[in-house]
């Protein structure tokens, strides 16, 4: 073979080596330039905070769904909503958090009322340091049909039990939502015997027991019973819409109902959790929030006359024994 056609390696990296003396440090410049701006966009790739958040909420579909969409839009963080139903308001959420304790699916919990967030702060389902926190205020209300003819507004809701509000009260299923916290919060203030006493005499006067509050501040502003006991954001959406409904004042027997927000233990995508649990306590959401009737105000500070103030270590303590009571007594 002619040594002509022979190749020799060596030679061509002699003639690689030389071009790069003749260049100078320039390439050694280009290649940790070339570096470093790789390393800057793998880091930056996992810098990125999370494009999803997942939120579980308690408040009413038609009140968070248009916050969310804004949230949405002020972020770039995709919101996936997962919505309980108005016949189980809130228990189904807290149960569905509880089961995944061990292996979070949720970001954020949105509720609409204080016991089952306080319950599940208590089985460590939020995250340890800033869990949780309350904004704004609904309140539990006795609502009246505006013609009631001869039948009295009631004083108090002892009076409930009086054989003239005989099948003239609505209320929702006491075992789900505001309905059964208002109730195990009376409880608390009246005592165990005379409130069971109560509610047996309720339960035996005939009261309408349907699926959720909107139900029953809907049969009052119709005219269908006297009496409803149901929430303010349910009162005024029925006034909006032309039903015949006026709300009794707030009294000792009155509870305030904060929205809450928490942040799950081991949320999937903590970053942009944090990011929603600051906007949904943000002025401006609590203010359109109180403009479309979903809140009663911003601040539980406005309600200057008594309300009730529970104690809300023993009623979790007593949730069992009280929840037990309400389903012996209301079992449909």
């Amino acid at each position: 073979m002619d040594n002509k056609d022979t190749y020799d390696w060596r030679q061509d990296a002699k003639r690689f080596l030389h071009m790069l003396i003749h260049i100078g440090p320039m390439w050694l410049i280009a290649l940790v330039a070339l570096s470093a701006g790789f390393a800057f966009n793998l880091l930056s790739c996992r810098a990125k905070p999370s494009s999803e958040v997942v939120i579980y909420a308690a408040q009413d579909q038609v009140y968070a769904e248009p916050i969310l969409k804004e949230f949405e839009k002020q972020s770039g963080i995709k919101v996936r909503a997962i919505y309980d139903s108005e016949a189980t308001k809130t228990v189904a959420i807290a149960n569905r958090l509880l089961a995944e304790r061990s292996h979070p699916q949720c970001d954020v919990y949105w509720g609409n009322e204080e016991l089952r967030t306080r319950q599940l702060a208590a089985q460590n389902v939020f995250r340890e340091t800033n869990g949780w926190a309350a904004f704004g205020y609904r309140s539990r209300r006795i609502a009246v049909a505006e013609v009631n003819g001869p039948v009295p507004n009631p004083a108090s809701l002892m009076d409930l039990t009086n054989a003239v509000y005989r099948g003239q009260v609505a209320l929702a299923y006491p075992l789900f939502g505001s309905t059964a916290t208002h109730l195990l919060a009376l409880r608390q203030h009246w005592g165990v015997t005379a409130w069971e006493n109560w509610c047996r005499a309720l339960a035996a006067n005939k009261p309408f027991v349907v699926d959720g509050n909107s139900v029953a501040a809907r049969m009052a502003a119709k005219g269908q019973v006297t009496v409803a006991l149901t929430d303010s954001d349910d009162i005024a959406a029925e006034i909006r819409e032309g039903g015949k409904l006026k709300p009794l004042p707030i009294t000792g027997e009155t509870l305030l109902l904060p929205n809450t927000v928490a942040v799950i233990r081991s949320a999937p995508h903590p970053g942009a959790a944090q990011q929603l649990f600051e906007h949904l306590q943000s002025r401006v959401v609590i203010e359109r929030l109180v403009q479309t009737g979903a809140l009663e105000g911003a601040s539980r500070n406005e309600i200057t006359n008594a309300t009730l103030m529970p104690d809300w270590d023993a009623l979790l303590r007593d949730l069992d024994s009280g929840t037990k009571q309400l389903q012996g007594i209301f079992l449909r």
